[in-house]
């Protein structure tokens, strides 16, 4: 089961490579306008720099990115940076690299190893964060059915957040949408032969 990561809160990482500075910043998103909104906020706040090359991948699946170099030599930063961003399986992610030149030239191979570098330097900062998509659903049985109801539910992975006993069982659920499959159908099942009623989904 594949899983996408992000941030949960901005990082910052500074590394000096043969003299130059590389700054880079990695801040979450989920759409491609709020990237490009953070990578000006940033390359206005390093206005002196040489370069402020970026990087962004969006989406529920990670199929939305984007690259660019910024002046550097065709293929030398925002490539190293998304490949940076991708062998961790990130999405809704936004990363910049700022650096400032220090007079000692990188050539092709010390640049795209300087930002590839500096961007995995940012993320091994601390644990990435899982991204989940929950689907919930409330559904109401009788006392007979309620433990044994429970039971299942949780053998299929799925949490019971809330539980409400008045002349009927009111049980809350949540669920890993990719998790959801088996659960829905037990469930649509049980309303078939009239046994519980759904009486709220945020899925289909």
């Amino acid at each position: 089961m594949k899983y996408l990561y992000s941030v949960e809160k901005d990082r910052k990482k500074e590394l000096k490579i043969k003299r130059s500075t590389f700054i880079a910043h990695l801040h979450y998103v989920q759409t491609m306008q709020e990237a490009k909104k953070y990578i000006s906020k940033i390359a206005d706040e390093h206005k002196t720099a040489n370069h402020n090359c970026w990087a962004y991948i969006v989406g529920d699946k990670g199929e939305t990115f984007h690259s660019s170099d910024t002046g550097e030599p065709s293929g030398t930063a925002g490539q190293p940076m998304l490949n940076a961003l991708k062998k961790h399986e990130m999405t809704n992610i936004v990363a910049i690299v700022t650096r400032y030149f220090g007079g000692v030239k990188l050539g092709i191979r010390g640049l795209i190893e300087a930002y590839s570098k500096t961007v995995e330097a940012a993320i091994e900062i601390s644990p990435l964060k899982k991204l989940i998509k929950l689907c919930s659903y409330k559904i109401t049985c009788g006392y007979d059915l309620a433990e044994k109801l429970k039971y299942k539910i949780e053998h299929l992975k799925a949490e019971i957040s809330n539980v409400d006993y008045a002349a009927e069982v009111t049980i809350s659920i949540l669920i890993e949408e990719q998790l959801k499959g088996e659960l829905k159908k037990y469930l649509i099942e049980l309303e078939k032969a009239g046994k519980l009623k759904i009486i709220k989904t945020n899925k289909d």
